[in-house]
C-alpha cells in the first residue's frame, strides 16, 4: 500500500466536491449472489444516486460481453462486461480472461478517464485495473472480500498442497493491494486478517453497509418456531452442522428450518436432511427474489449463521435490520455483529450440540427477552448505515483523511412501538 504520508490531499477549492467518475472492478457482480457481489452492487447504485458517474468492470454473466447500461435500485450505471468462462468446479462462478485483463483495463481506463479506480478483488479485474491505473496516475482504492480458503474446494488442489496454494494467493493479493492509495476490508477483524497474511499496514475497517429501511422488523408473537439460514449453500457455510443441530432440538419446540439460497451442496444437504429424519421440518427454497428474501426474514424467529468464513456477513446485517436475534459461530467477523447474550448468542464453531443449545435459548425466551434481543439487533446494525459507508468511500476517493467508523455498537433507534418497519425497495 502506498505511503499514506504521500497520498495527495486536495487543497480546498470549488472542484473538491464535484461529482466523480468512478470505476469499480469486481470479479463477482450481479447476477451473482454473494456478499461481495451485493456490496459492489449497492456501492455502485449508492454512488450513482449521489450524482457520480459510475462504471463497473466485471465478468460477463453469459457469452454476451461488451459495454451497456445496467440499472440497480433505480440507478443507471455503465457496465463493462468482459468476455468470461464458467469455472465448472463451481456452480455459477465465471472468470474474466486473465491474459486479456491488462489490455481490457487499459482500453476502459483510456475511454472513461476516471478520477478513481476501486477494485473489489485482486484476482483478475483488480490486478489488471490496478496495474493500468498506476501507470496512468489514477487514484486506486482496494477492498478485500476474499479468503483463499473459501475457494479451495473448487480448485481440485490436493490437500498437501493447499497451504502452499494459500500462500501464493496471499502474495498475489499483496501485489495488487500495494498499488492502492488506501486498502479497506469490511470489519476490524477482516482488516487485521488481511494485514497478517499480506504484510500490509493501515488497512481501514469500513462496513459494507446496509439500508435498514428496506427490511421489516416484526415484534408480534410468532405462531411457529422458525429458524432461517440465508446464504450460499456451500461447504464453508457449515450448513451440515445446522442440520445436525436440528436433530438435537427438543420435539416440543416443533422447530422448522428454512434454508434460503442455492449452491453446489444443495442436493447433498437435502439428502443429509432425509438421512437425519428431519426432511419434513427443513425447506430448501433455492434462490429467491428480494421480496421473498425480506419476507423470509420477517416471518422467522431467529437467524442461524454457522459459517466459519465471514469477513462481515451482509446476510447477518439484513437479518438484524429485520429485527431478528442471531445465533452465529464464534468465528472471523461474526462477533462484531453478534454480541453474546445481547442480540443473540455465539456458539463454538462446528459444535452442533452447542448450536442447538443456543437456538433453544432463543426459541424458549419469554416475549420480553426476545423483544429485547430484537431491539438490540436493530441498535447494533444502525452503526452499519450504507450512507456512512458511501460517505467514507467518497472521502477516500478524493484523497481526504478518514477515521474508521465504530461498528461494534449502534446508535439509539426508535423502540419497537415507534418503528413499524421499512419500505419495500430492493436490498
Amino acid at each position: 500500500m502506498r505511503d499514506p504520508d504521500q497520498a495527495s490531499v486536495p487543497e480546498p477549492d470549488s472542484s473538491a466536491h464535484k461529482p466523480l467518475t468512478i470505476v469499480i472492478g469486481a470479479d463477482t457482480f450481479s447476477p451473482d449472489v454473494n456478499g461481495a457481489a451485493r456490496f459492489a452492487e449497492r456501492l455502485a447504485s449508492g454512488l450513482a444516486a449521489r450524482g457520480h458517474d459510475v462504471h463497473v468492470v466485471a465478468p460477463a454473466a453469459s457469452r454476451k460481453h461488451g459495454t451497456w447500461t445496467e440499472t440497480y435500485e433505480g440507478q443507471d450505471i455503465t457496465a463493462h462486461r468482459l468476455r468470461s468462462y464458467r469455472w465448472y468446479p463451481h456452480d455459477w462462478l465465471r472468470w474474466a480472461v486473465p491474459w486479456r485483463i491488462k489490455q481490457n483495463s487499459a482500453r476502459i481506463l483510456d475511454e472513461v478517464k476516471p478520477d478513481v479506480v476501486h477494485f473489489q478483488s485482486h484476482i483478475v479485474t483488480g490486478r489488471g485495473l490496478s496495474v493500468e491505473a498506476e501507470k496512468r496516475g489514477i487514484r486506486i482504492i482496494g477492498t478485500n472480500h476474499f479468503m483463499p480458503e473459501n475457494m479451495l474446494e473448487f480448485t481440485g488442489i490436493p490437500k498437501p498442497m493447499q497451504e502452499w496454494a494459500i500462500g501464493l494467493a496471499w502474495r498475489a493479493a499483496r501485489r495488487s493491494f500495494v498499488r492502492a492509495e488506501a486498502v479497506t476490508s469490511p470489519t476490524k477483524k477482516a482488516a487485521e486478517f488481511l494485514e497478517k497474511y499480506t504484510g500490509l499496514t493501515g488497512v481501514h475497517a469500513i462496513s459494507c453497509g446496509i439500508d435498514a429501511d428496506n427490511y421489516t422488523p416484526d415484534f408480534e408473537p410468532r405462531t411457529a418456531n422458525r429458524i432461517v439460514f440465508v446464504g450460499r449453500v456451500t461447504g464453508e457455510k457449515q450448513i451440515d452442522v445446522l442440520l445436525r443441530a436440528m436433530t438435537l432440538l427438543p420435539a416440543d419446540l416443533d422447530a422448522q428450518l428454512e434454508i434460503v439460497g442455492g449452491g453446489d451442496q444443495k442436493k447433498n444437504l437435502e439428502h443429509l436432511a432425509e438421512t437425519l429424519g428431519i426432511a419434513d421440518r427443513v425447506t430448501f427454497t433455492g434462490y429467491v427474489t428480494d421480496d421473498e428474501l425480506r419476507q423470509a426474514y420477517t416471518r422467522a424467529t431467529v437467524l442461524a449463521m454457522p459459517s466459519i468464513a465471514e469477513l462481515q456477513s451482509i446476510v447477518t446485517m439484513e437479518a438484524m435490520a429485520s429485527g431478528l436475534p442471531i445465533v452465529a459461530a464464534n468465528a472471523m467477523a461474526l462477533p462484531h455483529l453478534v454480541h453474546d447474550g445481547e442480540n443473540g448468542y455465539l456458539f463454538t464453531p462446528g459444535d452442533a450440540a452447542d448450536l442447538a443449545d443456543r437456538l433453544e435459548r432463543v426459541l424458549r425466551a419469554p416475549a420480553e427477552q426476545l423483544n429485547a434481543m430484537k431491539s438490540a439487533s436493530l441498535k447494533i446494525v444502525a452503526a452499519h448505515d450504507i450512507k456512512r459507508t458511501l460517505s467514507t468511500f467518497e472521502s477516500l476517493y478524493r484523497g481526504e483523511p478518514v477515521a474508521d467508523p465504530v461498528m461494534d455498537a449502534g446508535s439509539p433507534v426508535p423502540t419497537a412501538e415507534k418503528r413499524p418497519g421499512g419500505g419495500s425497495s430492493a436490498g
